[in-house]
């Protein structure tokens, strides 16, 4: 698609690029999670947030950038959150233990919290992660979070504290499916064994859980070295 010319703006209506960009990410995020990347509309979002179409394209160019953005700041938001997790990480004011359960908790309230970005991942699964492969933006997001998981390994093994030999990614894999599994099925789940995996009066008790396993796994001794 050839370069498109900023669109004139009426009197009165400038506004700050940054803002424009915002709420044009605000708006796609909700139509993409609603209707999936081939359902969803440039012509909708522009008119939910009373712009053009063309003012979209000048500031993301195609549609598929715009998903791609909208995936770049759902991932930014867990990555942030992961990374003010870290400072007292490593400044020694968490033992191995008590780091792993609160990196598990972190993601299981930021996936409880962000209904959309659980529907937006599996949308880009259904198109097999085409534009997650071809941003560079996710690829240095999601570095952090294995870094973030082996140090507290390492350090957990140096102790004596966790005695299985675990890779980061395996281990950040049984985080995230536990907690992404909890909002993504649990009408599915909920239909066919009636129990709402995220009913307010049970939520402590699968946050618990979820610490609970990921340490069990950790002290077992019996995980194998290749996952």
């Amino acid at each position: 698609m050839s370069a498109v010319r900023p669109p004139s703006r009426p009197a009165g209506r400038q506004r700050d690029a940054a803002r424009t960009r915002a709420e044009i990410l605000d708006v796609a995020t909700e139509e993409f999670a609603r209707l999936g990347y081939t359902g969803a509309r440039i012509d909708e979002i522009a008119a939910r947030i009373h712009t053009t179409k063309r003012m979209i394209y000048y500031y993301f160019g195609s549609k598929e950038q715009l998903f791609t953005e909208v995936l770049e700041r759902s991932y930014a938001v867990i990555r942030e959150q992961e990374q003010r997790f870290a400072g007292p990480l490593l400044a020694g004011q968490l033992d191995p233990a008590a780091a792993i359960r609160h990196l598990a908790e972190l993601t299981f309230d930021h996936h409880e919290a962000h209904p959309n970005f659980i529907r937006l991942v599996t949308i880009e699964n259904i198109h097999e992660a085409e534009h997650l492969a071809a941003s560079q933006t996710l690829g240095e997001l999601n570095s952090p979070a294995i870094e973030i998981i082996g140090r507290i390994l390492a350090e957990g093994r140096a102790q004596g504290v966790f005695t299985a030999t675990v890779d980061a990614v395996d281990l950040h894999a049984m985080i995230s499916s536990f907690c992404f599994f909890r909002v993504a099925n649990r009408h599915t789940f909920g239909a066919l064994f009636g129990r709402d995996l995220t009913a307010k009066d049970r939520r402590d008790h699968y946050r618990t859980m979820l610490g609970d396993m990921v340490l069990a796994y950790l002290t077992s001794g019996n995980a194998p070295a290749d996952g």
